[in-house]
């Protein structure tokens, strides 16, 4: 299912415990107890409830590592070839704009405009850190007018008020919902279906009504919007549609 909660989070570097491959490790406010997980990118990250005493955490690792690893492993063995970089060009499924990306060059400080409508130029010192930045700093610009007359309608039709809309770039939730109504979309979600986005937006204000998964939650969610299954399954894979450059280090 779709990973809802709006996290704060600290990240530390991993321990020894995890030597040989590269283990993340994020403290939550929110979690509860002790959880590893892999994504499609053989990326390996421990949650831990904030002040879990490290030897708890090394412990944790050393029984959980073989699994890691080894889904590690599957997900590098069937992940997509490398992309050029940067991009000849950025195209987004939820409203079919598409932007050519060109090369200015020049020096100093990375720089990204727009100078015709569909046409994205790069000019400064390109280096790979800073031209991701500057496209990351983009893509957030660009979210957020095509998101939010979407939110805005979709809570209307469903009579649904909601405090305010956050976008950012994250690398294993589509969207949250916080106590205070505020609703966080990931920018990624410019590069999914439009059908897809909105049954998340659907899942995300249906948290307003009901912070938690309920039996009462997914009542709500099915009369609102009936083949969630499939959609919240297409979002599940939709990663594979996202650009490797925009979650890069």
């Amino acid at each position: 299912m779709v990973t809802h909660d709006l996290v704060q989070t600290d990240l530390w570097a991993s321990s020894a415990a995890a030597s040989a491959t590269d283990i993340q490790i994020r403290s939550s406010r929110r979690a509860r107890r002790l959880g590893m997980r892999v994504s499609r990118t053989g990326r390996i990250e421990v949650v831990a409830p904030v002040r879990t005493p490290r030897v708890l955490i090394d412990a944790f690792i050393s029984q959980h590592r073989d699994w890691a690893i080894e889904r590690s492993t599957q997900a590098l063995a069937v992940a997509p070839p490398p992309e050029a970089f940067p991009p000849v060009a950025i195209a987004f499924h939820l409203d079919g704009s598409r932007w050519r990306v060109h090369l200015a060059g020049g020096s100093g400080e990375a720089a990204l405009r727009e100078p015709t409508p569909g046409v994205l130029q790069l000019s400064g010192t390109l280096d790979a850190t800073a031209t991701r930045a500057v496209l990351r700093r983009w893509l957030l610009r660009r979210a957020r007018p095509v998101f939010e007359p979407l939110l805005q309608a979709t809570a209307a039709e469903w009579s649904i008020d909601y405090r305010s809309m956050t976008v950012r770039c994250q690398r294993s939730r589509w969207g949250s919902c916080s106590s205070r109504g505020v609703i966080n979309l990931n920018a990624s979600l410019l590069f999914q279906r439009a059908a897809v986005v909105r049954y998340l937006m659907i899942h995300e204000l249906t948290h307003i009504e009901h912070m938690n998964h309920s039996a009462r939650f997914w009542r709500a969610v099915e009369a609102r919007c009936p083949d969630w299954r499939k959609l919240d399954r297409e979002l599940l894979q939709g990663w594979r549609s996202v650009p490797q450059w925009i979650y890069s280090k």
